[in-house]
């Protein structure tokens, strides 16, 4: 599974747009696959096919879904408050989350070194801001009192950390907002548990979040 796929799949959800879920395994390596890179030259997920386009990389997918469905909004209106979001999504998606992804990793694991002790400092590090930011932006959600996008890349990056063993602890601002994100119906279809490639509940356990 996959953590970028699964904010996609909740602002999907969030928005009320109707999908079809195509589940392509990255630990198997489908994203390499001669016919999957004609559509994703990244060879990464998630892929959205909509309004005749085809999609790459999940924050411009947000953002696409959030300009031309503005229904439900994922930004707000104040436009400091939306570089408050747009700063969280980037220290999230896009310097904590890619380098603790599989490929790192893997590269990391084939030199010999040690890529859970590597991931657990790339998160830890990245949330000490995330973390400090929150305790001057946070209401219930990320940014006030209304879902954001950065809410839709905090969670999965928590499902991360949980992973890998980091202790949550030191950052209730983080933990806190994830318990509540946790109880709303758009969040709790987009998560990884409830998708058709998930495996039985007796081997959750060994669900991972990276890619």
């Amino acid at each position: 599974m996959s953590s970028c796929s699964w904010r996609v799949r909740t602002c999907l959800n969030w928005k009320g747009i109707d999908y079809e879920y195509c589940p392509v395994n990255v630990l198997e390596g489908s994203q390499n696959k001669e016919e999957y890179s004609e559509i994703n030259p990244y060879k990464f997920v998630p892929t959205l096919k909509i309004d005749g386009v085809i999609l790459n990389q999940s924050v411009a997918i947000l953002e696409y879904l959030e300009e031309t469905r503005p229904e439900k909004s994922l930004l707000p209106k104040d436009p400091y408050k939306r570089a408050l979001v747009r700063s969280l999504v980037q220290a999230i998606a896009g310097d904590i989350q890619p380098l603790q992804n599989l490929r790192p990793l893997q590269y990391i694991e084939s030199t010999g070194g040690n890529k859970t002790e590597w991931a657990v400092y790339c998160i830890t590090h990245g949330f000490e801001g995330v973390e400090k930011q929150l305790a001057k932006a946070s209401g219930k959600y990320c940014v006030g009192n209304e879902v954001t996008l950065a809410d839709l890349c905090l969670l999965p990056q928590v499902y991360n950390a949980n992973w890998f063993g980091i202790d949550m602890a030191k950052y209730p601002l983080i933990q806190r907002i994830a318990n509540d994100l946790s109880e709303l119906d758009a969040f709790k279809k987009a998560h990884p548990q409830n998708q058709i490639d998930c495996p039985d509940k007796e081997k959750n356990k060994n669900l991972r979040a990276f890619i």
